[in-house]
């Protein structure tokens, strides 16, 4: 990969994992849950959702070896669910929350892919910089539909394994919730010993940033 786009990437996938944690505690707090504003993650600030190797470390690695796709992620924002007005609807939307911010960010990235692409047919000589943003745009769409889609594993901790203890049978709900004790290690075990897991979850997401790029690529400045 070139140096070019490590450094489109870098602030957009930071910028996109901040965005979902901050989503998080929104929505928490609109659920009726302080934890997260009492705490100070209620802001956009880097500084307070940072996490040294979810957001550097590994998606560093991931970017250096070449990987196929790359990952990263913020802080868990932190949430009491028991303030939720009600717990079970608060719990599902709090979780979806950061999904939805990425799938929010994937659409405006290419409407903006698009507009740049119009500043550039009207001012010729600003097209080098408009299209190294453009390319940052591209980045914005890749990166988030992969957030998104990952997210959306119902594999402890991401978001997807909160909606599905939920809608799980009381008793395999309870034994389910059980994997959270492990923290990131059963997402990591899939990650690496079954990566064919990660794909089906990522093809519907491929297909949508393929229909994105069908739509965007005409409005493409250079090559």
């Amino acid at each position: 990969m070139r140096l070019e786009d490590v450094l489109l990437q870098i602030p957009v996938l930071l910028f996109s994992v901040v965005a979902h944690e901050y989503a998080h505690a929104e929505a928490a707090y609109r659920q009726g849950d302080t934890t997260a504003y009492m705490l100070g993650r209620l802001t956009l600030n880097p500084l307070k959702h940072i996490d040294p190797f979810m957001t550097i470390i590994l998606p560093t690695v991931l970017i250096l070896s070449h990987a196929p796709f790359v990952f990263g992620a913020a802080k868990p924002v932190p949430v009491n669910p028991r303030n939720y007005r009600r717990y079970v609807r608060g719990d599902i939307i709090v979780s979806l929350a950061g999904i939805a911010t990425n799938l929010a960010l994937f659409i405006l990235s290419a409407i903006v892919y698009v507009l740049v692409g119009l500043l550039g047919e009207a001012f010729a000589s600003a097209v080098p910089t408009l299209a190294l943003l453009q390319h940052m745009m591209f980045w914005g769409m890749y990166l988030n539909v992969v957030l998104a889609c990952f997210n959306l594993i119902p594999i402890p901790p991401l978001d997807g394994s909160h909606v599905l203890k939920q809608i799980l049978p009381p008793a395999a709900g309870m034994r389910y919730r059980q994997l959270y004790a492990f923290g990131i290690v059963p997402i990591l075990l899939v990650v690496w010993l079954l990566p064919g897991v990660i794909n089906v979850f990522m093809w519907p997401g491929m297909q949508l940033l393929d229909i994105a790029l069908r739509l965007v690529f005409p409005f493409r400045l250079g090559s």
